[in-house]
């Protein structure tokens, strides 16, 4: 009985051996895949971070008066006198 309780012992150890290297090999699958991705999504932000530099800094692009009346600077101060 004690051999065959061995042998049992040894099935099961090299089974989960085997169960856990596969798992291993997933995880670091799984960990590259991601890697990647991250890698890309950084290199499309750089792009679209340059793109939109590149549309503000466009030459004879300019606003007109008053199409932004939110972004001009407010006077300080009491209005003025009539």
């Amino acid at each position: 009985m004690a051999k065959a309780d061995c042998k049992a012992a040894k099935e099961m150890t090299k089974t989960m051996e085997n169960t856990m290297q596969r798992l291993h090999g997933r995880f670091q699958a799984i960990t590259q895949q991601m890697g990647s991705q991250i890698d890309e999504m950084g290199t499309r932000i750089d792009d679209l971070e340059k793109k939109v530099a590149d549309l503000v800094t466009q030459p004879g692009e300019e606003e007109q008066p008053g199409s932004n009346d939110w972004d001009s600077p407010r006077p300080s101060g009491p209005p003025p006198s009539s």
